[in-house]
Parts: C-alpha cells; structure tokens; sequence
C-alpha cells in the first residue's frame, strides 16, 4: 500500500500552501515533492510546500518550498504556520517563534472577544539593503531606482532589496495588463544582475500609505499575495519618500490587504489573516 503524507492546505491573503507536519517524518526528498505536491493541474496546487520540523532554537522550524522545489522565505506561509502551530496544539501559546532560513521570527495571534483567531502579526526582521546580501550585481547602495535593462528598449525603475528573499520592486502609474506583466516578469526574474533570481512587485501608490500591487514570485510565477513582497514594497515606499514611516502602510493584492510597519533601522512587522482551507492525505508514489 502507498505511503500517504497528512497535509493542510492554509492561505493568506489568496497565497496558498500546503503544509506537513514532518515532526517525526521518514526522510523524504521534499523539494521533489513540492514540485508533485503544487502543480495545480496534476497535484494538490499551492503556491509553495511547507515542512514542519523540530529545532532546539524556537518553538518550531518552517521549511518552505517553491513550485520549482527551490527553498525559500515566505511571510504569508509564516502567518499560516503560526495559526496552524496553534490549533493543532503544537504550541499552546499566542505568542511563538517560528525558525526559517532568514532566521527566527516572532509570531503574535490576535483573537476576538469569542476567541477565534482573527490576524497574526510577524516579525520579519530588517530588510538588508546592501548589494551583497540581496544579491544584486551591482555597485550602488541602497538601490534605489535603478535603470535595470529588461531588454532593449524596455528599462524598469528597480529598487530592490532583501526581507529574507530577494525582491525587486517598481513603482508604476497603473499595474501592467496580462501582456505586459508575463512578458516583462519572467524577463526581471531572472535577469543576470540578480544570481540568485528575484521576484518582481509592480507597485501603484494609491493614497498616501496606501499601495496596490500585482505580484511575480521567482519560483512559482504570479501569485495572489506575497508577505515578504509586500514588505519590499512598503520599505520601498518609504525609501522613495511615497509613504510616512511613520503611519502603517496598506498594502493591497489580489488576495486582499496586509498592513506592513517599518521605521528605518528597525524591524518589519506584517498584520494579516491567515485561513485554513482543507485537510486531506496526499499518496506517495512507490
């Protein structure tokens, strides 16, 4: 009989995942399975696989997983860890620490006057600014409006920078259509001044503090939300003067709305829902 791997399936703001409780898992080759597990047309379909592991440094350990099967970080799937780490008893608190490859981050659940877990706030550390470390090719610090050469005669404004994932950011008068958005998106991706790839927030400043945003993930293509993007985003708007450090910023997707907090020289914080969709088992090929 196939082996069959208990899964929940969890999104924030329209950002859907796949997560596995692999605790006590035999050692399976998870990033082959994210490739299986989030296709949407041959497997379950998710925007990323996320792995639950032990760890001696916080409460748990979150591994997620691209479409691609390559690792990353991610914001929403770290609010949905949270919420699921808690109904499912894993930690009997309101207040966690969550592992992930950017480091530790601090989970808060925010609940109603019935008790029902209504948003989650996380810490999502200090967005790194340095070419270095977001990678980028590049001489200029922080990198902002960069001219970035799509192809010839197609220039972006870029400012890119890392919220624990590389992102690219630019501030447009209207989001793209269709045709422009998955001609251009794959193109930045993966463009040779960025090594490691980024994703790539076509951002529209639609109110003081208020941004819209259409979103393309390295690894998994358009997405309805991204945490971690919506933080580039609002550290972005601030850089660039469009947005006050000092009043919370909106930042809307096709998902819904994130509100994101950030002064300069601390740490992002990133407010948001995070919901439980189906559980179900999922069967191993032998």
């Amino acid at each position: 009989m196939a082996e069959k791997i208990a899964f929940t399936k969890m999104h924030g703001v329209g950002n859907d995942f796949v997560i596995v409780d692999g605790r006590d898992s035999n050692d399976h080759d998870w990033s082959a399975l994210a490739v299986e597990m989030c296709d949407r047309h041959m497997g379950i379909g998710a925007d990323g696989l996320i792995i639950l592991e032990r760890t001696l440094f916080a409460d748990l350990m979150m591994r997620m997983y691209n479409p691609d099967g390559t690792p990353d970080v991610c914001g929403n799937g770290l609010r949905c860890v949270a919420r699921y780490a808690v109904e499912e008893g894993i930690v009997n608190k309101d207040i966690l620490y969550i592992g992930t490859l950017a480091g530790v981050r601090r989970a808060q659940l925010h609940r109603d006057e019935s008790g029902q877990i209504v948003a989650i706030t996380v810490s999502m550390g200090q967005p790194q600014f340095e070419p270095a470390s977001i990678p980028m090719h590049v001489a200029q610090e922080p990198v902002i409006d960069f001219p970035l050469e799509v192809m010839p005669g197609e220039t972006l404004l870029i400012t890119a920078l890392s919220t624990g994932t590389t992102h690219a950011v630019t501030f447009v008068p209207e989001l793209p259509d269709d045709e422009r958005f998955l001609a251009i998106s794959p193109l930045v991706e993966r463009h040779p001044l960025f090594p490691e790839r980024t994703s790539l927030m076509w951002c529209v400043l639609e109110a003081p503090n208020v941004l819209s945003m259409r979103i393309w993930e390295r690894g998994a293509g358009e997405t309805w939300g991204c945490g971690t993007g919506a933080c580039a985003a609002a550290v972005a708007a601030v850089l660039k003067n469009c947005a006050s450090p000092n009043v919370p910023i909106t930042v809307r997707s096709k998902g819904g709305e994130l509100i994101v907090r950030w002064r300069p020289g601390a740490e992002i914080e990133m407010t948001g829902p995070a919901e439980r969709v189906y559980r179900g088992f999922y069967p191993l090929c032998q």
